[in-house]
């Protein structure tokens, strides 16, 4: 094995909705080269805009075709003229070509363990036989978990982790929620399961300006906002509800949201005191750090933001066809660390006032609990070193907790 100073680490995002997976996948390649020199990164993405965002020296990327997700769960090509199945066809091709190319020394699969519709099965096992190391990392709450039994059971998922995977990534602490609750996990593959916690957040370090906020602001976002545009809408109708209502509101839509919807919003927020809108900003680190307090739909990377730059939260989760930020946020409220509103709850104006009065003021995370470990990125860093490193022992279980 090469030493770590050259050491190739692969990554995949397959992106079919949100930002989500892409910028997980980025916080982490952004870490481990500032912790290892000479270390080099590939992520393969399916974002429509990975090329938006910077990457530091040694991480780079590799587009392949992009599929949505629409909000029935379906996919579909985003190129209108190109058939779905050719669509993953040419993704699988890329995908493996790619590993073939770089010969990675890991590789880290991010949520999907065999990937979109299986597109990963066929890299998984060239790379198994050549040596990689294969690390699959899941969200600390994927789905309910009878919609995540039912989908994996469908494909054999558990039993082909098994077979390829030697270690498993929990992004969150062990005691904040267990992503393979109520399921039968075999104790081979338990023994895997490092459990890292959340993924801490900082300051982007760039020579390039960044933008600022004059005011003491609450920040609205919608993550990539492509089903965004209600939670927007419900703050809007409570400024214009209640018009005591004076925090400067500082909205982005998300990149993701339909033409249609944006304009709408744009037109209804350009009536309302106290209200700036953007469709998108590449350093949500800046724009959350300067908020005084953050509304958001609980998306992973939203929720690690909050905790790492300690920001009172009002929270109103998507519940379907998902539940993650349902859950999510349900055991965020119980832990005290966020306000939530439940979708119909946020409908009402005068319940969703109320709860933007009262944000600006509540206690932040900090304050109310010590379980939100945010040490991921560190033992991400170890537990990369451990693999890696010339003469060191592969350890499956460094982390413990979970059951």
């Amino acid at each position: 094995m090469r030493r770590l100073e050259h050491a190739r680490i692969l990554m995949y995002s397959h992106d079919t909705f949100g930002l989500g997976h892409l910028r997980r996948c980025r916080t982490i390649a952004h870490s481990l080269v500032e912790n290892y020199r000479g270390l080099s990164v590939l992520i393969i993405s399916g974002s429509t805009i990975a090329g938006a965002f910077d990457y530091r020296v040694r991480v780079d990327f590799v587009k392949i075709p992009s599929i949505i997700k629409l909000h029935n769960g379906e996919y579909t090509s985003i190129d209108r003229h190109t058939d779905l199945h050719e669509t993953l066809q040419m993704r699988q091709a890329i995908i493996r070509h790619t590993a073939e190319s770089f010969q990675p020394d890991m590789f880290i699969v991010d949520k999907e363990p065999m990937g979109l519709r299986g597109e990963l099965e066929e890299t998984l096992s060239y790379l198994k036989t050549h040596g990689t190391t294969l690390v699959l990392g899941l969200r600390e709450v994927m789905d309910a978990p009878h919609l995540l039994k039912a989908e994996w059971a469908k494909n054999d998922v558990l039993r082909k982790i098994g077979t390829f995977y030697d270690s498993i990534w929990v992004y969150g602490p062990a005691d904040f929620y267990d992503p393979l609750t109520d399921f039968d996990v075999p104790q081979a593959i338990r023994s895997r399961m490092n459990y890292v916690g959340f993924l801490q957040r900082h300051l982007p370090h760039s020579d390039v300006s960044v933008r600022h906020v004059e005011g003491n602001y609450i920040l609205a976002t919608t993550g990539g906002g492509g089903d965004g545009a209600d939670l927007i809408h419900n703050i809007f109708d409570a400024y214009r509800h209640d018009q005591t209502l004076k925090h400067q509101l500082f909205v982005v839509l998300g990149p993701f949201m339909p033409a249609r919807k944006r304009r709408k919003l744009l037109k209804k927020g350009s009536s309302i005191p106290h209200v700036q809108i953007i469709e998108f900003d590449n350093r949500m680190e800046n724009l959350i750090a300067e908020a005084r307090a953050v509304v958001g739909m609980g998306g992973y990377n939203t929720f690690c933001e909050i905790v790492s730059f300690d920001k009172p939260a009002l929270i109103v989760p998507r519940v379907t066809p998902r539940e993650e930020q349902l859950i999510r946020a349900r055991r965020a409220a119980d832990l005290g660390v966020i306000d939530m509103l439940l979708p119909p709850e946020a409908e009402d104006p005068a319940l969703m006032a109320k709860a933007l009065h009262r944000l600006p003021d509540r206690a932040p995370p900090s304050k109310v609990t010590s379980k939100l470990k945010l040490d991921g990125l560190e033992n991400i860093t170890d537990l990369v070193g451990e693999w890696l490193e010339p003469g060191s022992q592969k350890r499956l279980s460094v982390i413990e907790g979970g059951t």
